[in-house]
């Protein structure tokens, strides 16, 4: 039976001429401490948590309900047969997870199926097949013992990236770790003044020049963060495509350049991607891992539009720890990837009865 499925106004670079006054560490925690924000104990933390949950169900909502529907089409009699498999390939493929992926999830179910007897509920062992998969992009991010830590990002243009930077240093200032922004598109003031806006809301500095060499910026960034104490740089690059091969090198300069800054650096090479842009997102993971070696991804825009299925197709096709995902435009609708959560959110148990 499942036979047929294995198939910076502008600003000078020099710390003296940066556009906020740059945090220590304590100094940043206790602004926060300060809002009753972070030192909040683990109980006055769930209601947070919850509410992200709410708000990742509700972006992942359309996509989740014309699965649901298909599903329980396939699985209104609770036996896997070929029709309900028919029906659930093209849930799974509609949801954006990919032939390859689809192939997979649906290989893993017939297995489980099989050895779990015909009275096993279909649902269950796909939602536990679809926590396996994308389990394995699951990775909690450790903050690198050097300092600064350093985390390079880039993406393609409109993808989010500059947004979800402001994103990540108010999730790290939560963190009690101070931070330090570099704005790595030099030709583009808009980038520019849009990251300087994020890092006066998280009171964080910003490096940017106007015109100049990208490369430049990061390197001033990075001793900038060294002579105060700083323990993370978020290095914003400018977006690209990665058919723009001249961009591409630039890229692979930028990170050089932070290897000379301090050694061994960036600690991290993380792609923001947009999940609207469905397969194209694999495409792109596979194009800036080739060039610049990712060690991790950040999905923006779980909402609206966006079926969620990418990241499974990513999962089995090129695997690289997805760090965080976002929900919306809001300061903390960007939080760390947890997979049996967003199983949850986007295929959540049968309601009884």
């Amino acid at each position: 039976m499942f036979d047929r499925f294995k198939r910076k106004a502008v600003k000078e670079s020099s710390p003296a001429a940066e556009t906020a006054t740059a945090q220590p560490a304590v100094a940043d925690s206790a602004g926060d401490a300060g809002n009753g924000v972070a030192a909040a104990p683990a109980a006055e933390a769930a209601a947070p948590r919850r509410a992200w949950i709410d708000r990742l169900k509700a972006g992942l909502g359309l996509s989740r309900d014309k699965l649901a529907g298909a599903l329980a089409g396939a699985f209104r009699r609770r036996i896997l047969d070929d029709e309900a498999l028919d029906e659930l390939e093209s849930a799974l493929l509609g949801a954006d997870v990919g032939v390859e992926a689809t192939t997979h999830l649906l290989d893993e179910l017939g297995n489980r199926y099989r050895r779990a007897g015909p009275d096993a509920d279909p649902r269950a062992l796909l939602r536990e097949a679809l926590v396996d998969l994308v389990g394995r992009l699951e990775s909690p991010w450790a903050l690198a013992p050097a300092r600064p830590c350093v985390i390079m990002l880039a993406g393609v243009n409109g993808a989010g990236k500059t947004t979800s930077i402001g994103k990540l240093a108010r999730w790290l200032h939560r963190q009690r770790l101070s931070v330090l922004l570099a704005a790595g598109d030099t030709f583009r003031a808009a980038a520019r003044e849009q990251l300087a806006v994020w890092g006066e809301r998280n009171d964080v500095t910003v490096i940017q020049q106007e015109g100049g060499d990208p490369a430049a910026v990061m390197f001033d960034a990075v001793q900038a963060a060294r002579a105060r104490g700083i323990d993370v740089v978020l290095a914003d690059t400018a977006g690209r495509l990665p058919t723009q091969l001249h961009l591409m090198e630039e890229l692979k300069k930028i990170k050089r350049v932070l290897g000379k800054a301090r050694a061994e650096a960036p600690d991290e090479v993380w792609l923001v991607l947009d999940a609207n842009t469905g397969q194209n997102g694999l495409a792109q993971v596979k194009a800036f891992d080739a060039a610049i070696g990712l060690t991790g991804l950040v999905m923006t825009k779980l909402d609206g539009s966006a079926k969620g299925g990418i990241i499974a197709a990513i999962a089995r096709q090129h695997p690289i720890p997805l760090k965080f995902i976002g929900v919306g435009e809001g300061v903390d609708d960007l939080q760390p990837f947890l997979a049996r959560e967003f199983v949850d959110a986007l295929l959540p148990p049968e309601k009884p009865g």
